[in-house]
C-alpha cells in the first residue's frame, strides 16, 4: 500500500513538473526555429537562433527597453522593501486597536482591481505633469510610484515579524540603540530571508508589469521590455522566432535573480528567521 502511494505521488509530481516546465522549454526551442516552424508547433530545436537574434537587433532597439525595465524594477524593489518592511514591523511591534483598524482597511484594498484605479491615477499624474514634470505622464517616476508597495507585501512582512524574537529588540534598546537603529542594525539583518523572498516577488512583478507602463509611458524611448515585445507581436506579419528570442532575453534577468536567491526565497516564504 505504501509503495503504491509513493508511485502515485511521484507520478503526479512528474506530470506536474512536465506541465510546468513545458512552456519554458517550448519558448527556448521556438527561439531557435523560423517563424513558420513556430506556427506549425515544431518541438525540435532548430539552427535559426543567430538569425533570429540578428533580426531582433536590426528590428528594434532592445537595450534601452531593458535598461528602462531595470531602472523601474530595481527602484521599485528597493523602495518597496524599505516601505513595506517598516510598515510591517510597525504594525506588529507597536500594537494598538487603531493600528489594527488601519491594517484591516489596508487588507481590504487588496480587493480593488488595479484596472479600477488606472483612470484616477492617470488623471492625477496628468495634473502633476503641469507642476512637477519629472513625476508626470511619460516618465519612469510615474511608472514606479503607484507600484511602490502593496498591501500583500506589508501583510507578508507583518506575518514574518511574528516569528521575530522580540527579546533581541529589548536587548538592543537596553544597549542604547534608537528605534531606527534597532530596525536597521538588528531587524533587517535577522530577516534577510524574508527580504530575499519579498525582493524576488517584487522584482518579478515589476519586471513583468505591462498594464500601467502601457498607460503612462507614451514615448518609444521610455518603453519597457514587455511593451517592446507587445509591439513586436502587433505587426501585420509578426516573426514568431524573433518574438520568442526577445522573450528569452527578457526572461533571463528575472530567472537569474530567482536562481541566485532560490534558497533564501524558500526559507522566506516558509517564515523562517535566521
Amino acid at each position: 500500500m505504501t509503495k503504491m502511494k509513493s508511485i502515485f505521488s511521484y507520478s503526479v509530481l512528474i506530470i506536474a513538473s512536465i506541465v510546468s516546465i513545458f512552456p519554458f522549454l517550448w519558448m527556448i526551442i521556438s527561439a531557435t526555429n523560423k517563424s513558420v516552424d513556430v506556427t506549425k508547433g515544431r518541438l525540435l530545436p532548430g539552427t535559426n537562433f543567430i538569425e533570429n537574434f540578428n533580426n531582433l537587433m536590426n528590428t528594434v532597439d532592445i537595450v534601452p527597453a531593458l535598461m528602462n525595465s531595470a531602472k523601474i524594477s530595481i527602484s521599485t524593489t528597493l523602495l518597496s522593501l524599505l516601505i513595506a518592511s517598516l510598515a510591517g514591523y510597525g504594525f506588529e511591534i507597536y500594537k494598538s486597536k487603531a493600528k489594527d483598524v488601519v491594517f484591516n482597511i489596508l487588507l481590504l484594498s487588496m480587493m480593488i482591481p488595479f484596472a479600477a484605479l488606472m483612470v484616477p491615477l492617470f488623471r492625477m499624474f496628468g495634473t502633476i505633469s503641469q507642476t512637477v514634470p519629472f513625476m508626470g505622464i511619460d516618465t519612469l517616476t510615474a511608472a514606479v510610484l503607484p507600484t511602490l508597495t502593496t498591501a500583500f507585501l506589508i501583510f507578508f512582512f507583518r506575518q514574518s515579524t511574528k516569528m521575530f524574537p522580540k527579546d533581541i529588540l529589548e536587548a538592543g534598546r537596553i544597549d542604547g540603540l534608537s528605534e531606527l537603529g534597532v530596525f536597521f542594525r538588528i531587524y533587517v539583518p535577522t530577516m534577510k530571508t524574508t527580504y530575499a523572498a519579498a525582493a524576488i516577488i517584487t522584482f518579478m512583478a515589476s519586471w513583468n508589469n505591462y498594464l500601467w507602463p502601457l498607460v503612462v509611458l507614451q514615448s518609444p524611448e521610455n518603453q519597457t521590455i514587455p511593451l517592446l515585445i507587445s509591439n513586436l507581436g502587433s505587426s501585420y506579419a509578426p516573426d514568431f522566432g524573433v518574438i520568442m528570442t526577445a522573450i528569452v532575453i527578457a526572461t533571463l534577468p528575472a530567472a537569474i535573480i530567482f536562481f541566485i536567491m532560490q534558497k533564501h526565497f524558500v526559507a522566506g516564504m516558509m517564515g523562517s528567521v535566521k
